[in-house]
């Protein structure tokens, strides 16, 4: 008995290292095409918004609310209403946002790329160490108002401690969670704004 429960944990470690590196290959593009639909959806959905403030002032609370949320300016144009952030995943979310949404998000992970690596499916988690989240606004004016259209990618730092290659979209629960948190922040940010003298 002693001696299965010793075998048992080494086959499946075994197993998880058993997919080859195209079929590995196979089942990041597996993922990034199931995502990138999700994530198309979302964005279409949830990434944009039209907010009652003139182009500058609403980059400007924008790149605040971003800066609240632990992501630095890269670049921004306020002629042009563009602006660029990043940060360290799992930010904009804390560790435990992350742990909640990315649970949500592992069966669906798990599922495209079983038919690629089989049973190493099952081992495979999502990784944020070693990636950064871009955030890249637009802002265009619209009369009096603005409308924000937001794009998230990762962007990696260092190679995955796992081996397994990166998927380039954001999974859909933490892309829903991120889009979530960042315009509650800048709604806070517009509120304070206005009470500044």
């Amino acid at each position: 008995m002693a001696t299965a429960a010793l075998v048992l944990p080494a086959l499946l470690l075994g197993l998880a290292g058993c997919a080859s590196e195209p079929e590995k290959m196979a089942a990041i593009r597996a993922v990034n095409t199931g995502f990138q639909a999700e994530y198309e959806r979302i964005l279409a959905d949830a990434g944009t918004r039209r907010v009652a403030l003139p182009r500058r002032d609403a980059l400007l609370a924008l790149r605040v609310a971003l800066a609240g949320l632990g992501l630095q300016t890269e670049a921004q144009d306020p002629d042009l209403g563009l602006l660029v952030s990043a940060g360290p995943a799992p930010r904009p979310l804390s560790e435990a946002e992350w742990a909640q949404a990315s649970a949500l998000d592992t069966p669906l992970l798990r599922r495209l790329i079983e038919p690629h690596v089989g049973l190493a499916a099952n081992f495979v988690q999502f990784e944020p160490q070693g990636l950064e989240v871009m955030i890249s606004a637009t802002v265009i004016g619209q009369g009096s108002g603005s409308e924000i259209a937001l794009t998230v990618r990762l962007r990696e730092t260092a190679p995955p401690r796992s081996g397994w290659p990166r998927r380039e979209y954001v999974a859909p629960n933490l892309l829903r969670a991120g889009l979530a948190k960042i315009w509650a922040a800048y709604e806070r940010e517009v509120r304070a704004s206005l009470t500044r003298p």
